[in-house]
């Protein structure tokens, strides 16, 4: 599967399990339902989706919740992936649904970061991040020595 598919797939999973705690959800649960199950299975597909999120709402402010989230949101990238494979115009209706709810499902757009520094006084380099090694800063003065806190 191509890299674009991919990130659909994935942003498509986080948003749905994302929209399963929000009012938003009986707007789109029938998309959903329409999205994985043939018509021969759309009771089953909805039954699976009502008791994963009443499972997520039971769960909101746990230590469980967190496992719960990224265990669900596997199995809904996986069975979109499977979908897509089998049925490439599915992506479509997939990116539809992105589109339209992604921001109600508390995501922000692909590449946007919003970053704050609050407290103190800053008088240098700043970073923010996972790992930093090997780093240098050169500051013009040099020393701290007459400095006014």
């Amino acid at each position: 599967m191509e890299a674009e598919l991919m990130a659909l797939v994935g942003t498509g999973a986080t948003t749905v399990v994302g929209l399963m705690v929000t009012d938003a959800w009986e707007q789109v649960r029938q998309r959903v339902v329409g999205l994985f199950g043939s018509t021969n299975e759309t009771d089953r597909t909805a039954g699976e989706l009502d008791a994963s999120r009443t499972a997520l709402l039971s769960a909101g402010g746990t230590a469980d919740e967190e496992g719960l989230r990224s265990d669900l949101t596997a199995s809904v990238r996986l069975r979109l992936r499977r979908l897509i494979e089998e049925d490439p115009g599915a992506a479509r209706e997939l990116r539809l649904l992105v589109d339209e709810f992604a921001s109600t499902a508390g995501l922000e757009a692909p590449g946007s970061v919003h970053n704050s520094i609050t407290g103190g006084k800053q008088e240098g380099p700043v970073l923010q991040g996972h790992t930093f090694t090997n780093l240098t800063f050169h500051i013009p003065g040099g020393t701290t020595e007459g400095r006014a806190d």
